[in-house]
């Protein structure tokens, strides 16, 4: 998409697998199953998106996918075909170098991932050597020191060398980081989550980020079993749903697969998607 000096893409890192009943919660998968098909291990199949806005003040990038560190790991496991992220992006004239911000809306490894990868050393360094990173302070609190429930979900080469190399800037709550780009922190699928907004006047985009990581989740019962508070969730998502049902925003899917962004409409009393890629 693009509007004269500004331009939003949907860069993909590529798809996982996840485990279909963590995926939706509640909802059973009688239900479910009727608009997506899992596997024999139950996964469903999702994508790994990354937002690349240009500005004139800075090139940012939003999430970078789950990045290369766990390839041969997340295979047999998350049946992965990923570390797409630089190629893709290549495709749209920029390399790592060019990277000024990068946005994350949490810290879970298929968010945070692609922030590094391993030296000839061995040792995790950042991909984006000329970024700030931007994440909320208690998403890092979150990720650093997290509970039993969520130790496999953070991986401390993701963001930690982010911090030894001076790169990391912690904001809190809901911050302007351009005059067209802001961040809001909702909490729900993780301690510290949040979205982002941009805003190009004839065009407005949010990335949900794992609020709302599918089209399938814009039904308001459909709220992942690692939410960690999943109220809240349910809050943020109306309230969002409302925002962007009224004002004729984008809603980016951060794990959409064939159905990545679009405008959502309410039909029946529900939300419903009317497709639009970038």
């Amino acid at each position: 998409m693009n509007n004269g000096e500004n331009s939003v893409d949907l860069v993909s890192d590529g798809t996982l697998m996840v485990d279909g009943g963590t995926a939706f919660g509640q909802v059973p998968r009688i239900e479910w199953e009727t608009q997506i098909k899992p596997d024999r291990r139950n996964r469903i199949r999702i994508g790994m998106n990354s937002m690349l806005i240009k500005t004139p003040e800075a090139n940012i990038l939003v999430d970078t996918g789950a990045g290369n560190k766990r390839i041969d790991r997340l295979k047999e496991t998350h049946h992965i075909n990923g570390n797409k992220l630089a190629r893709n992006m290549k495709s749209l004239g920029l390399n790592a170098r060019d990277i000024d911000i990068v946005v994350l809306t949490h810290l879970h490894f298929d968010h945070s991932g692609g922030c590094t990868k391993l030296s000839s050393s061995g040792d995790a360094v950042p991909i984006y050597p000329n970024a700030r990173y931007i994440i909320q302070e208690d998403s890092w609190e979150n990720a650093i020191n997290p509970s039993e429930r969520y130790h496999s979900t953070f991986f401390n080469e993701d963001f930690l060398p982010l911090e030894e190399s001076g790169q990391l800037e912690l904001v809190k709550g809901d911050n302007a980081i351009t005059s067209s780009v802001q961040v809001k922190m909702t909490g729900g699928p993780s301690k510290g989550h949040q979205i982002v907004f941009v805003n190009l006047g004839s065009e407005k985009l949010v990335f949900a980020g794992d609020l709302i990581p599918t089209p399938y989740h814009l039904q308001l019962q459909c709220i992942s079993a690692v939410d960690e508070f999943p109220n809240d969730t349910l809050i943020q998502k109306k309230e969002l749903l409302d925002m962007i049902m009224k004002d004729g925003w984008i809603i980016v899917f951060s794990h959409g697969q064939n159905q990545r962004s679009g405008y959502v409409e309410e039909r029946n009393g529900k939300p419903h998607l009317l497709p639009k890629e970038l």
